[in-house]
């Protein structure tokens, strides 16, 4: 009898293995999938300025990027804290940012394409209609904005007080 148990433990024991060998491989290929989206998010990490290209008035926009949040700025009445994120497989590379607090359109999800060349973070945001911009260059009447930004260097605070002579 007792070598009966140990085959019907051993049996079950490799089933186990067989039932959950498919379950760590669908795990590990999520990885790899994911693996260039959080490389890509990585790059964006910082805090970046620049100005939305052909605004005559230049004004400054801020753009800070922390995790999966995106914080956009303008002024007191043109800014959004949005949580972001980047699917996989886009091209040009997409960015989906979805409005959690701002001067409005909370709740929106505004699809935008991006890209990093040069230093310069350029990022083209949609008409509002749910679809990603085609390109870069078909910005302008049609209601699209492209956005050109550099990534700024957080300001150090000094630990120190001034010397005195």
């Amino acid at each position: 009898m007792k070598p009966f148990r140990y085959i019907i433990t051993a049996v079950c024991v490799v089933a186990s293995f067989i039932a959950n060998a498919g379950e760590q491989l669908t795990t590990k290929a999520k990885c790899v999938v994911n693996q260039p989206t959080n490389a890509e998010l990585q790059l964006l990490q910082g805090t970046w300025e620049g100005v939305l290209v052909g605004d005559k008035a230049q004004q400054k926009i801020i753009i800070t990027i922390s995790s999966n949040s995106l914080h956009f700025h303008r002024d007191t009445k043109f800014w959004f804290e949005t949580t972001i994120t980047l699917p996989a497989g886009t091209n040009p590379k997409q960015l989906h940012a979805t409005i959690k607090d701002g001067a409005s359109s909370v709740g929106q999800v505004v699809v935008a394409i991006f890209k990093i060349e040069h230093g310069t973070f350029t990022l083209a945001t949609g008409n509002g209609d749910g679809e990603a911009p085609k390109s870069f260059e078909a910005i302008g009447d049609n209601g699209l904005n492209r956005y050109e930004l550099r990534k700024v260097q957080p300001q150090r605070k000094d630990t120190q007080p001034p010397k005195t002579k």
